[in-house]
């Protein structure tokens, strides 16, 4: 079995780790836009445009099933992708795990893109999940370009920028963008308050991974006990997986895995 995602930069590093760990005999695709980034400043039409062009990359290697590891791509371009590659290939979406957080009370935090924070689209999440819980919406300005780029002082400065707009009693984070699941511990170690419970960070990625296995037709198991190949794409070209992925441990776990191919 095939599954393919595509994101911006390495932000599908998470969702891609969690398919492996659930299915270690599948082949990925690690389709992404390096050439392009960042996405969030750009327009909702060029936004489509440079995620439908991501997703054929990755559909010409005819996966069971495409996942948009994507909050910016999910909020502009899963209409368009859906009307492209559906029925005959599931598309599945990225969604801030507000509903989820919210079940185990509150206050939660929502850390998120400047241009996610805020807007409608959140806004109507939080609606529809919140649940009269106190909801707190934190911009997280830089914090995925410095993933992107593994640049460890910069990481440092935006999550102990966007931890001095959190309240000090949330005992939830919703991880609003794929590429802070990278460094999801860093965000609780500068949150977490010594006199309060262990602060519970809520990510998309085991969602997502298991989502598109069910799709595919493939329940998470141990599959055939063969290790899955790996193809990275890079703006439409074939590659190896960026230096900056190496950096993380679900990066490092991909690219243990098998080469590149």
């Amino acid at each position: 079995m095939k599954i393919a995602l595509m994101d911006s930069g390495i932000g599908l590093l998470p969702a891609a780790a969690a398919v492996r760990r659930l299915r270690p005999d599948a082949d990925l695709v690690l389709s992404s836009d390096p050439d392009g980034l960042p996405w969030g400043p750009r327009t909702a039409q060029d936004i489509m445009e440079r995620s439908l062009a991501v997703a054929e990359a990755a559909a010409a290697h005819r996966p069971q099933a495409l996942i948009v590891a994507c909050n910016t791509s999910s909020v502009h371009a899963l209409p368009a992708l859906r009307a492209r590659f559906e029925p005959g290939l599931p598309v599945i979406g990225t969604v801030p795990a507000i509903k989820p957080a919210v079940a185990g009370g509150g206050p939660i935090a929502i850390w998120a893109t400047p241009a996610t924070t805020g807007s409608p689209y959140q806004r109507g999440l939080i609606e529809e999940f919140g649940g009269g819980v106190a909801v707190t919406e934190v911009p997280c300005p830089g914090l995925a370009d410095a993933v992107q780029s593994a640049d460890e002082a910069a990481i440092d400065r935006a999550v102990t920028a966007a931890a001095a707009l959190t309240p000090r009693d949330v005992s939830a984070v919703v991880l609003g963008c794929t590429h802070y699941e990278l460094v999801g511990e860093r965000i609780r170690a500068a949150l977490q308050q010594p006199e309060l419970p262990p602060l519970v960070l809520h990510g998309s990625a085991g969602a997502v991974a298991a989502q598109a296995l069910r799709r595919a037709g493939e329940l998470p198991g141990p599959g055939s006990g063969t290790e899955g190949g790996l193809t990275v794409i890079l703006s439409g070209r074939a590659a190896e997986l960026p230096l900056a992925a190496h950096t993380y441990a679900e990066g490092r776990l991909l690219a243990a895995a098998t080469p590149a191919r």
